[in-house]
């Protein structure tokens, strides 16, 4: 009888677990949304069965909106909300905050996903300052600065739940980093790609401002981890990578459902497997 009775309770604790990790993401803000795996983030989390309340999705570019309200028109559960934002401009970042704040309010914003990024071909020794420049303003100091200005609603988030410990669902930011990033990979399997020095260094250096903030936000139960999506026909990645954006996407977003407290600060792969820094 006690067997009978501890499998059972066993089987609870589990099935609660699961559908804590699952739970529902009441907001979500994806920067970089208009064009490759921002626009295919907007596209599958509106569609999920359970999807967000609110999408926000932003954009540099008016003339790249197409895609974008296509899917807004379409969105039966979610509100996608369109917002102007490039990431290398600190007036825009606060305008942005402010425009997320008005529709989520007290209840804060739970994920953050830093997608916006550059990149430029231009290989060492001809590498520019412009060219430096132009990556870190982009990929590393541009989502550092999101992160900060974003986080009296990802605090006002986690402190409102009434989930435990840490989850995409609670509050978190989730960095869109590259396989290209990793020092310990370079110049060893990755050797093809030093001819983007700029992106490379970005960021990686883009690594190291989520671990930072890893660091200083978990004791307010906010997430952070970085993932990389593999190689992915987008216009960065060209036509030649194996992946398509929707697969690419869909396994993050599977992953992005088990990510807790354990991968606090990790760096990690699509499926969640960890990357070597």
């Amino acid at each position: 009888m006690n067997v009978k009775v501890n499998t059972c309770l066993l089987l609870l604790c589990i099935l609660f677990i699961e559908n804590v990790r699952s739970a529902k993401i009441g907001s979500v803000l994806v920067t970089g949304a208009n064009r490759g795996l921002g626009l295919e983030f907007v596209r599958q989390f509106s569609q999920l069965e359970d999807a967000p309340d609110y999408i926000f999705a932003t954009y540099r570019n008016e003339s790249t909106l197409q895609e974008l309200k296509k899917i807004q028109q379409s969105s039966k559960q979610a509100q996608v909300i369109l917002i102007k934002l490039d990431v290398r401009f600190l007036e825009q970042i606060k305008a942005a905050k402010e425009q997320v704040e008005q529709v989520v309010g007290n209840r804060g914003l739970n994920l953050l996903i830093n997608n916006a990024g550059v990149n430029q071909i231009l290989e060492f020794p001809n590498i520019t300052y412009e060219n430096m420049e132009f990556h870190f303003r982009t990929n590393t100091v541009g989502p550092v600065i999101v992160t900060q200005v974003f986080l009296p609603l990802l605090q006002a988030a986690s402190s409102t739940s009434n989930l435990d410990g840490k989850s995409v669902s609670k509050a978190a930011v989730i960095g869109i980093t590259s396989m290209t990033s990793s020092i310990q990979r370079t110049g060893t399997e990755f050797s093809q790609d030093l001819i983007v020095p700029g992106y490379k260094i970005s960021k990686a250096g883009f690594n190291m401002g989520m671990r930072i903030m890893s660091a200083e936000v978990t004791s307010h139960d906010i997430l952070v981890c970085n993932i990389e999506p593999g190689w992915v026909k987008t216009d960065m990645g060209t036509p030649y990578a194996p992946l398509e954006p929707s697969e690419s996407i869909g396994a993050m977003i599977e992953t992005f459902g088990k990510l807790d407290e354990t991968y606090q600060g990790a760096f990690i792969n699509r499926f969640g497997e960890r990357n070597p820094f």
